[in-house]
């Protein structure tokens, strides 16, 4: 594989080791003159663009629904502005300032305001509960905070009199109320805070923060999700986060060695965020690799609005997770089953395009088909996502082999990845040059993996290669977690455990501390690595056999009939699970059948009819494993896994601790006999 030694050789402007906040001038400097940030009118009464802010800062009002650009110079003066404006008011080198806020252009702004003015960013999800925030506030001392709005500015006001930490200002990003429940010289607006410094703005006390900050030093503290206890403030450095730039900028930048036809993440890519930036994977991946290369990042109005938004920007890339591409392929699914002809025409073309595109060598039959379906279906696909994109990359959970070898037929390529909070975070993912699905790829450069093969039952898996857990060894590995030295040492070690020679593989560069994933693997000869399932959510059947819970939920990926699937079974005799059925589909079959279902969606998954509607699927998602993996009993239930119902992360990961408790009812009868 030539291009593994490209990489490991590439160097251009945008590798380098700098502080964020200087990554960020760098690329203002060489791109000035190029679209940094597109933003969307009528969904926010932004504060920057305000009466408040007299004419003097560069944003200008979007037309409603419309997307308006901002340039790298003119992005570039709003962070400087923003940044004056922290110091102003008070704020110091070493600092810990929340944002707590959905994705949207000003939080990407204020990030890179607050890394150059040398503080230390912590991120907050919006949707947390009140207690959740408070814990996200008090653990690492923040002592200030960035809201989104009116809301949750009166939310974290709330919470002031329970922190130990004083809070020396909130600043909301949209505008406040005339009259607003609070009335406060400490509560301001990010269009105050931006006069504020435009006005204070000095050139040689900016660029003195800028450099202020070692690499080493700490730039920001993100919590895990907390799927398995308390969440945990990992400590990111600049050098943790720039290390993983320069990583993912040798495997995707524009190489000489890489063919012209092929995407490359340059000045050239135009993205689309709607991920939650408080989230390190698209903090990194959607945010500071594009800025670093001088893409242009658009802003969605939410997750809601994605279709309309991708056909208003035409992105070449977009950054996702699983859920989203299950999400917009069952929206393509159900249009074509808008009736039977286009039906049978969309399963056609799905199966044509799998065939073509897991063929070696199609013949001419094979391709004139193709042609057919990409006219008939696959083009039109693409053009309800604006029909310019080149490459998806795909997080923050594993993906179905099968849904991703169909967006590949349709020419949608998913690039799958892999990577954790703790490394900043991407360790793995497939190169454009040689894809192979079903695989997170092989680790980036620059850093080296270790397979521990004590943690599982090696009689289990019949896999060439090595199967344990991934242990990571790097740059872009965090130095440990926030007044938590317990879980630090449990975690990051000195130690690798002993292997054969032929295993693990060498990175020059690479140094400093193991971390131990908690994720099983499959480290294939070729390099490449599979993912497994979490080794804590590894289910250890009564009988002694493991069985991963992630491979068979991804299998119902792109089935109609199931929304969700969560298999459960650790210390049972047999493997079951919990299952959301998709509710139009089976109220679309059932009117077909002439079957009268209850209203209630309650009454309608304990109908014996739905039931055996859904064990149909089961059976044939079950021929693709072993005995002793398949689904032997199963319950419906009617409620959708959400963020809402705190059932799924933020990122959209289940939250299986919640969802057995919520549902230990339904288990204990699967069991009971």
């Amino acid at each position: 594989m030539d291009w593994l030694e490209a990489e490991r050789d590439y160097d251009d402007e945008v590798i380098g080791m700098t502080t964020l906040g200087r990554l960020f001038e760098d690329a203002a400097e060489r791109y000035r003159n190029r679209p940094a940030q597109r933003y969307k009118g009528g969904v926010y009464d932004r504060s920057l663009w305000s009466d408040e802010t007299d004419g003097q800062s560069p944003v200008v009002a979007a037309e409603p629904g419309g997307f308006r650009a901002l340039s790298y110079a003119e992005m570039r003066e709003v962070v400087r502005g923003l940044a004056a404006g922290f110091r102003d008011l008070g704020l110091e080198g070493g600092d810990r300032v929340a944002i707590v806020s959905n994705t949207r252009m000003e939080w990407a702004q204020t990030d890179f305001a607050l890394l150059a003015a040398g503080c230390v960013v912590t991120t907050v999800y919006p949707g947390s509960s009140p207690d959740g925030i408070r814990y996200l506030l008090d653990d690492p001392g923040a002592t200030a905070v960035v809201t989104e709005d009116a809301a949750l500015t009166e939310t974290v006001l709330s919470l002031e009199d329970d922190l130990e930490t004083d809070l020396s200002f909130v600043a909301s990003i949209d505008r406040l109320p005339e009259e607003p429940a609070f009335d406060r010289e400490d509560v301001l607006t990010l269009g105050d805070v931006y006069v504020r410094g435009a006005s204070a703005f000095d050139a040689d006390a900016y660029e003195s923060w800028v450099d202020a900050p070692a690499v080493d030093d700490l730039a920001s503290l993100i919590y895990t999700s907390g799927t398995t206890g308390t969440p945990k403030g990992v400590e990111l450095t600049h050098r943790n986060f720039r290390s993983n730039v320069n990583q993912i900028r040798k495997r995707f930048g524009p190489r000489p060695d890489r063919d012209p036809a092929l995407p490359s993440i340059d000045e050239t890519m135009q993205t689309v965020s709607y991920l939650p930036l408080a989230h390190v994977f698209e903090r990194l991946a959607g945010h500071f690799i594009m800025f670093a290369s001088g893409a242009c990042v658009a802003y969605a109005e939410s997750p809601d609005t994605l279709q309309e938004d991708f056909s208003a920007v035409s992105p070449t890339a977009a950054t996702s997770v699983p859920r989203v591409y299950e999400k917009i392929y069952d929206a393509v699914r159900e249009q074509a089953s808008e009736s039977s002809v286009k039906q049978r025409i969309f399963e056609w073309a799905t199966a044509v395009g799998r065939e073509h595109y897991e063929s070696d060598d199609p013949g001419a039959a094979l391709r004139a088909k193709h042609r057919v379906a990409d006219r008939l279906v696959f083009s039109q696909v693409r053009e309800a996502l604006g029909g310019n994109v080149e490459l998806l990359i795909s997080g923050g959970g594993s993906l179905s082999a099968e849904l991703c070898t169909l967006y590949h037929a349709m020419g949608l390529p998913i690039y799958e990845g892999y990577g954790l909070t703790e490394t900043a975070p991407v360790v793995t993912v497939n190169p454009i040059e040689e894809p192979k699905v079903g695989t997170i790829g092989p680790p980036l450069p620059d850093l080296e993996i270790e397979i521990d093969e004590s943690v599982v039952d090696r009689e289990a898996f019949d896999d060439p290669g090595r199967v344990g857990e991934l242990l990571v060894r790097g740059p872009n590995v965090a130095r440990g977690y926030w007044n938590k030295p317990g879980p630090t040492a449990r975690a990051f070690t000195d130690e690798v455990p002993a292997r054969e020679a032929d295993g693990g593989t060498a990175a020059s560069g690479a140094d400093g501390r193991w971390f131990r994933t908690g994720d099983v693997v499959h480290l294939r000869p070729d390099g490449y690595v599979e993912f497994r399932e979490r080794s804590k959510q590894l289910l250890v059947l009564s009988t002694g056999k493991n069985v991963a819970p992630g491979p068979i939920e991804d299998a119902f990926a792109t089935t109609p009939v199931v929304e969700q699937c969560m298999v459960i079974g650790d210390e049972e005799k047999f493997v079951a699970a919990l299952i959301v059925p998709n509710t139009d589909h089976v109220r679309e079959w059932a009117s077909a059948e002439g079957i009268d279902l209850p209203d209630d969606p309650g009454a309608m998954v304990e109908d014996e009819r739905v039931h055996a509607y859904v064990a149909s699927t089961v059976d044939q998602v079950n021929e693709a494993f072993e005995p002793h993996e398949r689904i032997k009993q199963f319950r419906l239930i009617p409620q959708e896994f959400t963020e809402e119902n705190e059932m799924l992360t933020p990122t959209m990961k289940k939250k299986r601790r919640v969802i057995l408790q919520h549902f230990s009812g339904l288990v204990d009868d699967i069991y009971a006999e």
